[in-house]
């Protein structure tokens, strides 16, 4: 008799700064945007609603769109402009560097911007880590919880190595990839969809804003 897989449930790991930030962005942009259509003269008014085309699909895309969704048997990445299907199976390394990376065993490379890399995050977990070897490698408080990646929030002192959240988060999707790569149902293709809902309305948007530039 065999045993059934452990259900895993999905959850999704999304950058809190970038979303903050994308609401900033849309806030000012339709600030100023309304302001210009009511109060502009002349061809003003189309030429903001024109930039507002353009420029509120781009800032969606950037800050409030990505995520990355992590199943028990695929991972989901909802990039600024594709949505990328790659079941665990077909992942060859999960790669950080400069950026996060999904590399697939057919060669194709696929950026988590959902899972930003910050030098400034990695280099104060590394002076932590210097200061919990220089004090005798006992347990530090507050390498674990909850933040801008979705952690599980379990663990708030840890007796490993301090590491930057998104590195930490990078692990966890590197043990899942190694528990599931080889289980029947994480076999599969790899799917892209272009994100046609952004790209349409910034494409009119952009065209649109030339024409009215270039019409004076």
């Amino acid at each position: 008799m065999t045993t059934p897989d452990p259900q895993y449930k999905e959850h999704v790991h999304r950058s809190a700064a970038a979303i903050v930030g994308g609401v900033l962005l849309l806030g000012i942009a339709l600030w100023l945007g309304v302001d210009a259509v009511v109060a502009g003269k002349g061809s003003t008014p189309w030429r903001a609603l024109a930039a507002l085309l353009l420029v509120v699909p781009l800032v969606t895309a950037f800050t409030l769109r990505p995520a990355v969704f992590v199943g028990q048997d695929r991972l989901r990445v909802r990039n600024p402009f594709r949505i990328v299907l790659l079941p665990w199976g077909q992942i060859e390394t999960l790669r950080s560097g400069y950026s996060n990376e999904a590399l697939t065993k057919s060669g194709a490379k696929f950026q988590l911007w959902a899972i930003p890399v910050s030098l400034r995050a990695r280099n104060k977990a590394a002076r932590r880590e210097a200061r919990r070897v220089a004090q005798g490698g006992g347990p530090v408080g507050g390498s674990g919880g909850s933040g801008a990646f979705g952690g599980s929030g379990r663990g708030a002192v840890s007796d490993g190595p301090v590491r930057a959240e998104s590195d930490q988060v990078m692990d966890q999707l590197r043990e899942l990839h190694e528990a599931r790569g080889a289980a029947e149902s994480a076999q599969g293709e790899v799917v892209v969809r272009w994100a046609y809902e952004i790209l349409g309305p910034a494409v009119a948007g952009g065209v649109l804003l030339v024409i009215l530039l270039v019409v004076g």
